[in-house]
């Protein structure tokens, strides 16, 4: 009989030998093994697990394809493309491609259940299902249904900032003071009450911090999503992120203070409204469970990359001069009413090519959105093939970077590339703006691509317009950088401005 040592010997060789074999095996087996990229790619996805840790792996993806090309081996069974013209094949509406096992790492585990929600369930039919009630909600259309929600926000934000900082002379960090509206905004649209974080002027009760704990742990760990199993969903001692419990009890509190009888405090319409409505029109489908998933997604999904989209506006805007003085002079001449309605900014097109330019040099999400190769394989515009079963990634960061489309020097702000050059006839403009517009990955593309991108546009369009209609602006020097933070969300930090009220308002008062 083998004595123990022993065993545990034989156990470990055998180990040894299957690690070995294994990394063997993806370096000179491998369907990838043809397709170039760094060289401990080929064995494990360590290698971009601590990329991804480091917090920029954004700039790692564009160094990469700069070195490799169009298709780069991230990983053992993964390829990053950059070129835009597969985005409709990847992410196609007809037959969508599967999910990753990267979402899952997003699951939650109730009572020893685990539950998946909208963004991470890899089940189309599901998805299809569960997303076409609340879907026309989310229309550019529908969604102006609660811009009173996001005025009643903006005129707050715009009071705190004059009391604390304008009339006292301090610098505003508008990274944070962004961060507070975005979620504030989110909330009242949602639930017609606020978080009061713009009241509190901080993280008080520290919502934002626990969100980009749980964001970082997401970004790092769905790298290697074997490894939540040890982790987050380890059922004997739990080693995770803190958990959204709190979003559940606050949007349970209202769900069940709106069921009681209650209405919107504002008087005006808001989501928990519609998807009341919903559950008396698919009552077979909408339950208080899933208003709750709804709930969910509007509270944790839909405020960072809004911030982000802001943030990135007003850093380039006060770091670019010439950009800063040509905004603020079209938002002038527009005379708008404060806070600026979404009607009137339609005909402001500096403003959205300021925008556009904004969210495509700094998308909300910096990590590759991936897909499974379905039955088949995929075939890349080079002639290159790709079998099924492999995962293939884009990242925004990296297509929205791409010169045949955007442009000469892509890398750069440079809101004019959105607008009719000089001696460019209507006819060339309508296709260049088209094909830009068809490639910007900022909020993904296909059936899961990001819900809320109108609602989000709203917010950031209104609140830009009006910060810039209301102040004067500036931060400390013009060679000042921010911090990025690239954690799924992208995250700022350190974006000093210096407001004042504007002279012609001053005097007009």
């Amino acid at each position: 009989m083998l004595s123990i040592n022993q065993l545990i010997i034989d156990l470990w060789l055998a180990c040894i030998i299957l690690a070995v074999s294994y990394l063997l095996w993806n370096h000179f087996l491998s369907p990838l093994r043809t397709f170039p990229g760094p060289f401990l790619a080929r064995f494990t996805n360590l290698w971009r697990l601590q990329d991804v840790f480091k917090g920029r792996c954004d700039i790692t993806h564009n160094q990469l394809h700069r070195r490799y090309g169009a298709a780069v081996r991230m990983g053992p069974n993964l390829l990053s493309l950059s070129d835009p013209s597969v985005i409709p094949y990847v992410f196609n509406s007809k037959n969508p491609w599967m999910k990753s096992d990267m979402y899952n790492v997003n699951d939650v585990i109730v009572r020893g259940m685990r539950l998946k929600n909208i963004f991470s369930h890899q089940d189309e039919r599901w998805h299809s299902t569960y997303i076409r009630p609340i879907k026309g909600l989310y229309s550019m259309t529908k969604v102006q249904d609660v811009e009173p929600g996001v005025d009643l926000t903006i005129n707050l934000f715009i009071d705190k900032l004059r009391e604390r900082f304008v009339e006292k002379g301090r610098f505003c960090d508008m990274a944070d003071h962004l961060n507070f509206f975005a979620w504030d905004a989110m909330s009242q649209v949602t639930f017609s009450k606020n978080l009061g974080i713009i009241e509190a002027g901080s993280d008080h009760l520290g919502f934002l911090s626990r969100s980009n704990q749980s964001l970082d742990y997401f970004a790092s760990i769905c790298q290697m999503p074997v490894l939540d199993l040890l982790l987050e969903k380890n059922p004997i001692v739990r080693l995770g992120p803190p958990t959204f419990v709190w979003a559940n009890i606050f949007s349970l509190e209202q769900l069940q203070n709106r069921l009681n009888g209650g209405s919107p405090p504002s008087g005006h319409t808001d989501f928990l409204d519609k998807f009341l409505e919903l559950k008396k029109k698919y009552p077979e489908l909408v339950d208080d469970n899933t208003i709750i998933t709804y709930l969910l997604s509007n509270t944790l999904a839909g405020s960072d990359t809004t911030t982000s989209a802001m943030c990135s506006v007003v850093y380039h805007t006060l770091k670019n001069p010439r950009v800063h003085r040509k905004l603020r002079d079209e938002l002038y001449a527009a005379k708008l009413s404060l806070p600026a309605r979404w009607k009137d900014l339609q005909g402001l097109t500096y403003l959205d090519a300021v925008m556009r330019e904004s969210m495509r040099v700094n998308p909300g999400v910096g990590l590759m959105l991936e897909r499974v190769v379905p039955e088949g394989g995929f075939t890349l515009p080079d002639g290159r093939f790709i079998s099924e079963g492999a995962v293939v990634g884009m990242n925004p960061w990296v297509v929205n970077r791409n010169e045949t489309i955007f442009g000469a020097r892509p890398e750069e702000f440079i809101p004019e590339r959105w607008l009719p050059s000089p001696d460019e006839s209507n006819e060339a403009y309508q296709a260049r703006f088209a094909k830009m517009k068809g490639a910007d990955f900022t909020f993904g593309a296909g059936t899961r691509a990001c819900l809320g991108r109108y609602l989000s546009q709203l917010e950031s369009y209104k609140l830009i317009a009006t910060l810039f209609s209301t102040f004067e602006m500036e931060l400390p020097s013009l060679d000042h950088t921010c911090h990025i933070t690239n954690s799924w969300f992208v995250r700022y930090q350190d974006i000093p401005v210096k407001m004042k009220e504007r002279m012609d308002l001053a005097v007009t008062i």
